[in-house]
């Protein structure tokens, strides 16, 4: 028995190798010339959508965290405490496993737990305590003689922050919703292993489970050229807006 499984092991090794051999490599591989593209198209969109959510709720909740402070616009110590824990726990669950335990929740609200579209909920999720604790944290740079000063004048809380925290920041912010999207790319590669789409389904399903290396390699090129895309268009953006 041992003799025909071992027979039998050998004989599958073989087939595979021999699958991968009449596909051809790199460009007569025919995942390059039917699915790379796609998929290189679905990991763009799923962070392109996932940035924007993250941008919309991540900033204000940012905004707000600061301004409870202990040097905020308007400090709450007892609203604070409990915000950071959430943004905090929100922060420490696993990408891979906040994914699993938000299946029911995205089935709501996108109908299905798989594809680039269903991806976009849990990486929102797991991305939004992230990028607001750095708002929180750029926002504390700023400097405490400007606010004053605004304060003395008689502006609002809402025209201070609008006008002074928010710009006076803006630097610190642009660089680390960078930072943010560039781990969102590393997050749509793990997104990809469990059905969520993308470049890390087809390194998965053909450059682990099929032993294609050159869909391996295909696929780690083109997430590091979209990564450094990323990071020379928010270094760029840095620059322009700050101001100092």
């Amino acid at each position: 028995m041992s003799i025909f499984a071992a027979a039998t092991g050998s004989d599958a090794g073989n087939q595979v190798a021999l699958l991968a051999a009449e596909e051809g490599r790199f460009f007569g591989n025919p995942v390059f010339q039917n699915q790379l593209l796609p998929a290189t198209i679905e990991t763009i969109l799923m962070t392109l959508c996932t940035a924007i959510v993250v941008a919309i709720i991540g900033l204000p909740l940012g905004v707000w965290l600061h301004n409870l402070g202990p040097r905020g616009l308007y400090p709450k110590p007892a609203a604070y405490r409990v915000l950071s824990l959430i943004v905090d726990l929100g922060r420490s669950v696993p990408f891979i496993v906040l994914i699993i335990a938000l299946i029911p929740f995205t089935r709501i609200i996108v109908g299905t737990a798989l594809g680039w579209q269903a991806a976009v909920v849990p990486l929102s999720v797991g991305a939004v305590p992230f990028f607001a604790r750095i708002v929180e944290n750029a926002l504390r740079e700023v400097s405490v003689g400007k606010i004053e000063a605004v304060k003395m004048m008689g502006a609002s809380t809402k025209h201070i922050t609008r006008r002074v925290l928010v710009p006076e920041a803006l630097p610190g912010i642009v660089g680390g919703f960078t930072v943010t999207v560039v781990t969102l790319i590393g997050y749509t590669a793990m997104a990809g292993v469990i059905g969520g789409g993308g470049l890390g389904t087809l390194a998965y399903n053909y450059g682990y489970q099929r032993y294609q290396a050159d869909t391996m390699i295909a696929c780690v090129v083109l997430l590091v050229v979209i990564v450094a895309v990323v990071q020379i268009v928010g270094d760029a953006l840095a620059r322009r807006v700050d101001h100092r």
